[in-house]
């Protein structure tokens, strides 16, 4: 049996876990979930609200988050050939307990906004932080006050193909060797290169093989992604993940999240059919934005994008923290725990999103996933009706609210 996270046999466009199917459904306080004092607390709820999926970035820019390497003082330089005990330890014992309450991890290898503005100051990796390269010999700046979406750090080019930059590209690596050295050994990772990228595909791609060739040393057969910025699926940015299985074998389209309405369904349904033209394989949505604190969109939008990425036949989705999101906050348990109970009273793995079936629906008010034939689910967003199309189910109906 195939104990590790990987793409169902029988239903390609989800998950398995320890032989079976599954919808990955989450939603948490942070993001760099291993950094936080609570997280036990915080793993236990998800578990009891039918939750079973989080999102890890190895950041650390946040009060009271350690850096990965040891500081040769206590404000001293850091050196980047020392791997902090405190950080990995956290990292370490976070795997261990995602493992033991079957939680799948999304990990993004490079968080991209600690390499930026203010965090970019302290962060070890910049040469005025460490003992191990200047900034003559590294050709990186000591200061980036542009925002990521100008993609103006040149840490992110040090590829073959890009600047090829092996004095920065030697500790990369190792950085990412102890991610491995960590992540490998358990069975629940999933791997996303960047947080909201807008640089070179080379970087990705770089990251993306070197993870699988390493992990394939090991015996082991690792998932791989990249999200990118572009909030537009169509984008040709994301073309770089969609159009390439042989490099990444899921999407995650978690940006269409800034989309409202019918637009961020149809757009989600667009990008699957052009996904399963060139290969089936799962679509996941690791952070769903909206909340009523934020600044994309309203907590009703959060749960209806949660929604529309259940019934739209994506493979995980999760509510992201707050502010931007609701988190696992009361709500966000309330719809985790429906969704979960859909996926017991309908086998959402046979289904297909089905608006078809539905006839006097007003836009946005109701979406369908379906097994034709057999059995259909239709979650309403406003009081209303739409007309459900039974015909092709014969015998006796059953219906639960």
């Amino acid at each position: 049996m195939e104990r590790r996270i990987t793409i169902s046999e029988q239903y390609p466009s989800y998950w398995q876990f320890e032989g079976k199917p599954v919808l990955l459904l989450g939603g948490s306080v942070e993001d760099n979930l291993f950094q936080v004092p609570d997280i036990m607390e915080q793993l236990k709820l998800l578990h009891a609200v039918g939750g079973n999926y989080v999102r890890c970035t190895m950041s650390s820019r946040d009060p009271g988050d350690v850096w990965p390497f040891e500081r040769l003082s206590e404000d001293g330089p850091y050196d980047l050939r020392e791997p902090s005990r405190e950080f990995w330890c956290r990292f370490s014992r976070f795997l261990a307990l995602c493992y033991s309450m079957d939680v799948i991890v999304q990990l993004e290898v490079w968080a991209t906004f600690d390499y930026y503005r203010d965090n970019w100051a302290v962060n070890p990796f910049n040469p005025r932080n460490n003992v191990n390269y200047p900034p003559e010999q590294s050709k990186l700046p000591v200061e980036v006050d542009s925002h990521p979406v100008r993609h103006e750090n040149p840490f992110f080019y040090s590829v073959p193909g890009a600047l090829d930059n092996r004095v920065v590209l030697r500790y990369q690596r190792a950085f990412v060797d102890s991610i491995l050295a960590h992540s490998l050994l358990y069975p629940n990772v999933l791997y996303c290169m960047d947080n909201e990228t807008n640089v070179t595909p080379l970087w990705g791609a770089y990251w993306s093989h070197y993870i699988r060739e390493q992990a394939a040393q090991e015996g082991v057969v690792v998932h791989t992604t990249e999200m990118w910025d572009a909030h537009d699926l169509s984008h040709e940015s994301h073309k770089a993940t969609l159009d390439h299985p042989e490099t990444y074998s899921f999407g995650d389209i978690s940006q269409n999240n800034h989309q409202v309405g019918q637009a961020h369904w149809d757009n989600l349904q667009k990008a699957r059919a052009y996904v399963f033209e060139r290969k089936v394989r799962p679509m996941n949505s690791v952070k769903i934005y909206g909340a009523d604190t934020g600044r994309y969109g309203t907590e009703r939008d959060a749960i209806e994008r949660f929604w529309r990425n259940v019934f739209g036949g994506l493979a995980a989705a999760r509510f992201h923290r707050p502010p931007a999101g609701i988190g696992l906050s009361e709500p966000a348990q309330t719809h985790i725990r429906s969704a979960r109970l859909l996926a017991e009273a309908v086998n959402v793995f046979e289904c297909q999103p089905h608006n078809d079936l539905l006839s006097e629906r007003a836009e946005n008010a109701a979406y369908c996933m379906a097994r034709p034939g057999v059995e259909a689910a239709v979650v309403f967003f406003d009081p209303g009706k739409v007309v459900l199309d039974t015909s092709s189910m014969a015998g006796d109906l059953r219906l639960r609210w």
